[in-house]
């Protein structure tokens, strides 16, 4: 179920993690395009960590960087897009970093300005999915898109 984005989430969303021992946050990003696809990003290949796998636009919450403006931050980094709303809030999924850390990403759907040029930095490819298609993502992103299809839908 999706939520909509307000201070009183965010605030309990962070606070939940910080009960749950998570040490890390990172923001995942659902971009849609006018006809219902998704942004995914492929990593690169020489990668040490997942090489090759399709992903959401997300990236690590800086140390004093509230969710959302990491949310905006990291979309513009990965793909050179702009955030011009932040919609709703999709869900989370832990992980163990590369380093073995705890890791909560915090997804949110968004959408970003209409007339942005897709300039990817961190990754080799990018695509814009439509929910049938079958690219090699994480199951919990999987679970993730699945949700954002059936709540559009």
């Amino acid at each position: 179920m999706s939520l909509l984005v307000d201070a009183d989430l965010m605030d309990e969303l962070t606070g939940a993690a910080r009960r749950d021992g998570v040490e890390r946050h990172v923001v995942g990003a659902v971009v849609t395009d006018d006809e219902g696809r998704v942004l995914l990003l492929r990593r690169r290949a020489d990668e040490d960590h997942l090489p090759g796998l399709w992903e959401l636009p997300s990236g690590r919450v800086e140390a004093g960087e509230n969710l959302l403006d990491a949310l905006r931050r990291e979309v513009t980094e990965e793909t050179g897009l702009t955030v011009t709303a932040v919609e709703e809030y999709l869900g989370t999924f832990d992980y163990h970093s590369r380093s073995g850390r705890a890791t909560r990403q915090f997804t949110f759907t968004v959408r970003v300005a209409p007339d942005g040029d897709l300039r990817l930095a961190e990754h080799d490819a990018a695509v814009w999915a439509a929910p049938d298609d079958d690219h090699s993502v994480s199951p919990e992103v999987r679970d993730l898109l699945t949700l954002h299809h059936t709540a559009a839908g």
